[in-house]
Protein backbone atom coordinates (compact mmCIF):
# COMPACT_ATOMS: atom_id res chain seq x y z
CA UNK A 1 0.00 0.00 0.00
CA UNK A 2 1.33 3.40 -0.98
CA UNK A 3 1.13 5.87 1.89
CA UNK A 4 1.39 9.24 0.16
CA UNK A 5 -0.16 9.03 -3.30
CA UNK A 6 -0.62 12.75 -3.94
CA UNK A 7 2.74 14.51 -4.00
CA UNK A 8 1.73 18.04 -5.04
CA UNK A 9 -0.59 19.94 -7.38
CA UNK A 10 0.84 20.45 -10.85
CA UNK A 11 0.45 24.13 -11.72
CA UNK A 12 1.43 25.50 -15.13
CA UNK A 13 -0.11 28.06 -17.46
CA UNK A 14 -1.82 25.36 -19.48
CA UNK A 15 -3.26 23.65 -16.40
CA UNK A 16 -4.44 27.01 -15.06
CA UNK A 17 -6.48 27.47 -18.24
CA UNK A 18 -7.85 23.93 -17.89
CA UNK A 19 -8.99 24.67 -14.32
CA UNK A 20 -11.75 26.89 -15.71
CA UNK A 21 -13.17 23.83 -17.48
CA UNK A 22 -12.96 21.66 -14.34
CA UNK A 23 -9.67 19.81 -15.00
CA UNK A 24 -6.98 19.68 -12.29
CA UNK A 25 -3.50 18.12 -12.40
CA UNK A 26 -1.47 16.47 -9.64
CA UNK A 27 1.97 14.88 -9.45
CA UNK A 28 1.35 11.43 -7.99
CA UNK A 29 3.39 8.42 -6.84
CA UNK A 30 4.73 6.38 -9.77
CA UNK A 31 3.16 3.12 -8.57
CA UNK A 32 -0.32 4.57 -7.93
CA UNK A 33 -3.19 3.47 -10.16
CA UNK A 34 -6.33 5.42 -11.11
CA UNK A 35 -8.48 3.91 -8.37
CA UNK A 36 -5.96 4.78 -5.65
CA UNK A 37 -5.58 8.32 -7.05
CA UNK A 38 -9.36 8.82 -7.06
CA UNK A 39 -9.67 7.66 -3.43
CA UNK A 40 -6.76 9.87 -2.30
CA UNK A 41 -8.26 12.97 -3.94
CA UNK A 42 -11.72 12.21 -2.51
CA UNK A 43 -10.14 11.93 0.95
CA UNK A 44 -8.25 15.22 0.57
CA UNK A 45 -11.13 17.16 -1.05
CA UNK A 46 -14.43 15.59 0.15
CA UNK A 47 -16.63 18.34 -1.36
CA UNK A 48 -15.82 17.45 -4.99
CA UNK A 49 -17.18 14.78 -7.34
CA UNK A 50 -14.70 13.21 -9.77
CA UNK A 51 -15.91 12.26 -13.25
CA UNK A 52 -12.65 10.91 -14.74
CA UNK A 53 -8.99 10.28 -13.92
CA UNK A 54 -6.30 10.26 -16.61
CA UNK A 55 -2.66 9.44 -15.92
CA UNK A 56 0.60 9.84 -17.80
CA UNK A 57 4.24 9.09 -17.05
CA UNK A 58 6.59 11.97 -17.89
CA UNK A 59 10.13 10.82 -18.65
CA UNK A 60 13.05 12.79 -17.23
CA UNK A 61 14.96 14.95 -19.71
CA UNK A 62 18.66 14.56 -20.39
CA UNK A 63 20.76 17.48 -19.18
CA UNK A 64 24.33 18.56 -19.94
CA UNK A 65 26.33 21.05 -17.94
CA UNK A 66 29.63 22.71 -18.84
CA UNK A 67 32.02 22.72 -15.85
CA UNK A 68 35.75 23.31 -15.33
CA UNK A 69 36.33 19.56 -15.52
CA UNK A 70 34.44 19.26 -18.80
CA UNK A 71 30.95 18.34 -19.83
CA UNK A 72 28.94 16.40 -17.27
CA UNK A 73 25.78 14.64 -18.30
CA UNK A 74 22.84 13.69 -16.19
CA UNK A 75 19.13 13.24 -16.20
CA UNK A 76 16.21 14.95 -14.50
CA UNK A 77 13.89 12.79 -12.46
CA UNK A 78 10.75 11.50 -14.15
CA UNK A 79 7.30 11.64 -12.55
CA UNK A 80 3.72 10.51 -12.97
CA UNK A 81 0.99 13.08 -13.59
CA UNK A 82 -2.75 12.64 -13.06
CA UNK A 83 -5.40 14.88 -14.61
CA UNK A 84 -8.71 14.92 -12.74
CA UNK A 85 -11.96 15.91 -14.43
CA UNK A 86 -14.68 17.10 -12.09
CA UNK A 87 -18.38 16.41 -12.59
CA UNK A 88 -20.49 19.27 -13.94
CA UNK A 89 -22.29 19.86 -10.62
CA UNK A 90 -19.15 19.61 -8.46
CA UNK A 91 -17.49 22.42 -6.51
CA UNK A 92 -14.13 23.82 -7.64
CA UNK A 93 -10.80 23.14 -5.93
CA UNK A 94 -8.99 26.23 -4.63
CA UNK A 95 -5.24 25.56 -4.40
CA UNK A 96 -4.50 29.13 -3.28
CA UNK A 97 -6.72 29.23 -0.17
CA UNK A 98 -3.91 28.24 2.22
CA UNK A 99 -1.30 30.67 0.84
Amino acid sequence: MITNILIRPYLTEKVTELMEAGHYAFVVHKDANKIQIRKAIQAQYPQITIAAVRTMVVRGKRRRQQTKKGVTTGRRAGYKKAIITLAANSEKIDFYENV
